[in-house]
Order: C-alpha cells, then structure tokens, then sequence
C-alpha cells in the first residue's frame, strides 16, 4: 500500500508551488481511503451484537465510505452463531463476520482475545481495528496494540479523516484534534454515545459471509495467566446503564444506601436505570458498576435526573453529552446548575417524594 501511495504521489503536479501540494495532499487523502480496511470487535449478549459494537460500526463507515468492514466475534455455543447472524445483517458495509468458536473466547479476558486480535491482523492485514470503549474494550485494546507495536487512539467522538481524529481531554472539558501517523493497523477506541447505529433497512439478500476464524495459534501459554472466576450481578428489569434512553443519578447527598432505594422506586416508574457518582460508590452505597463518570461509565440519555449531585469535573465528563440535564441540590452554587437545563434548589428527599406521589408507576 505504501508504495501504491507514493506513486499516487509521484503522478501529483509536483512540490515547486502550493497547488501542487495541494493535489498531491488530495491524491493522499483519496489513496488512504481506497484501501481503508476496518476490523470491529464485537460484543455480544443473548444472541445480538451489543448497542455499543453497533455504534462502532458506525464509526467505521465515518472513517470511509469505501470501507470494507469485517466483524470478529468470539464466544461458544448457540448464542455466538445467532449473534453472528445478527451482525451479518446489521449494516450494509458489512462484508465479512469472523467467527472466534472457543471456550477461550467464552469470557471478556484480555489475554486471549489480545492474541487472537493480533492473530487475526497478520494475516488480513486491516488499515483499521475499532472496538467501543466499554469495559472491554478498555481493557482488550491496549494489550493487543502492544502486541501489534502500535499506539492506540482513545475514546474517539469524531472522525474527520481515516487518520484524523477528535478526542476529549481534561476529563472532557477541551477537544484535541490528533493524526494517528503510525504503522498499520490504527487502533482506536470510540464513545459509543457520539456514534449512532445505523437505521437504514436492510435488503434480505444483503447478509455478510460468517467465517470460522483460524484457532491453531492457541495454546496454554497464548490463553495467559488470568482465569475467569465468575461474575456476579444484580437481577434487575431496569435498561443497561449505558444505553438506557433515561438515567436517575444519585450522589453523595442521599446520605445512606438505603436512601438510594427511593432512586430506585422512581428509576421503576420512569422506567430508567440507574447511576451514581463516584462519592456515593466509594461510599459504599451502591455497587461501582453504576458510576458515572470519567472513570464510570459514559452516559448519553434523552434524560438525566441527578440528585445531590455536586457536579464534580470528572463526573460531568460522563454525562455532558445527555439531551435534557435536571438536577436537584439544596446548594444553589452547586456546578451541575451550570450544565443543567433545569435547576431546582430544593432538599432533594422533598423532591423525590413528591415525584413517587405524583408519577403513575409504569404498566
């Protein structure tokens, strides 16, 4: 690819004046996304590709839209095929679904999956590798750039170019535009929430091939030395905290656990999900899977209910981007007025009470 781009390049009007910069910049530009290659790592849960891994599909059509995108997704038994089938249909420039069939794979442990990542890369040879900045995410990608000798790009929100990005800084409070200028592939993390999946209808006869992915390279010591132990969660009908189209968020100001249980009645009548701040986690009120934040989870609802939240920098860094803000605090000063589009300065059990008497609980 290197050498087709220099020739592109070498076919330019030359370096002697600045419109022949320019053309040689386009004829760069257009190269780049000619071979423009993506690899999206999936989620996957009940049988469906995860709202996140959709988003990154969609930031892997904003990276070009000549981009031929394959899906890698690892797991074992029945789910992982019906997931395989969703992904096959769930975006139009879908061209291929790998398929990681493995027990190894069962489990979201970075040891594995990083060299299934880096075994998959050498022998395709993608431009571009892309997987959402959940949990997972986090933890995969800098261990498998390390073992492909690249810099990964972090918690992408904007794509200008294939390798020109916009990423948040100071716990979200700047911009900073960066060029990844590495070796291939690109490997880069995105915000779910500044990527929305795709709504286009799908034709019945536009399903991507599903591939069986190439296993020999495992091996006890490919797999590493952590082992998955169990998972342990709480048994709720409540949305996801990270894709929830509405949020209640409590803060140090409930005072107790057991006062979060009146977020959670009114949570139940919204048909919300539920989330803190880091304060009230490390308070022990709720368990740390509900924090919000900038070492949280990142949240963009259609709304956002916090209440006696203070509005600390790293706090809002993982809520900024809701559509409607209400919060409620007895501090008038408080900064998440400042981000608030409604305020009220109120004791917040008044308020929490007056809502639970006056909000019908959900059919």
């Amino acid at each position: 690819m290197a050498a087709m781009v220099a020739g592109a390049l070498r076919r330019g009007s030359g370096y002697g004046g600045g419109g022949g910069f320019r053309c040689s910049s386009r004829l760069l530009a257009q190269s780049l996304r000619r071979f423009v290659s993506t690899l999206v790592v999936a989620e996957h849960e009940g049988g469906f590709v995860k709202p996140s891994s959709l988003s990154a599909l969609a930031a892997a059509e904003a990276i070009a839209k000549e981009n031929k995108i394959s899906v890698l997704l690892g797991g074992s038994g029945p789910a992982l095929h019906k997931a395989a089938d969703h992904a096959a249909s769930s975006h139009p420039l879908v061209s291929e679904v790998l398929v990681a069939d493995s027990e190894a794979f069962a489990h979201p442990l970075a040891e594995p999956w990083a060299e299934l990542l880096r075994s998959v890369q050498q022998k395709r040879g993608y431009s571009h590798v892309i997987a959402s900045s959940t949990s997972f995410g986090k933890n995969l990608l800098p261990r498998a750039a390390a073992l492909l000798d690249v810099s990964p790009v972090t918690d992408v929100t904007a794509i200008k170019e294939p390798r020109v990005f916009v990423r948040p800084i100071y716990a979200g409070n700047a911009l900073c535009t960066v060029k990844y200028t590495g070796e291939d592939p690109c490997v880069m993390s995105i915000r779910s929430t500044s990527f929305s999946p795709t709504t286009e209808a799908m034709s019945e006869t536009k399903v991507a091939p599903i591939t069986q992915v190439d296993l020999s390279f495992l091996s006890e010591g490919s797999i590493g030395k952590s082992t998955w132990v169990n998972l342990t969660s709480q048994d709720t009908e409540r949305p996801d905290l990270a894709n929830a189209r509405v949020v209640v968020t409590g803060g140090r100001g409930l005072k107790s656990a057991e006062n979060f249980k009146l977020l959670e009645q009114l949570a139940e009548k919204l048909g919300a999900a539920v989330g803190a701040t880091r304060a009230a986690v490390d308070a022990g009120y709720v368990p740390n899977d509900l924090q919000v934040g900038q070492t949280g989870k990142i949240v963009a609802p259609e709304l956002y209910m916090a209440f006696g939240v203070s509005g600390a920098i790293q706090h809002l860094a993982g809520m900024r981007d809701s559509k409607v803000i209400v919060a409620v605090n007895k501090d008038a000063d408080a900064p998440i007025f400042q981000v608030a589009d409604y305020g009220l300065v109120a004791d917040l059990f008044e308020v929490l009470d007056e809502l639970l008497k006056k909000i019908p609980d959900k059919k």
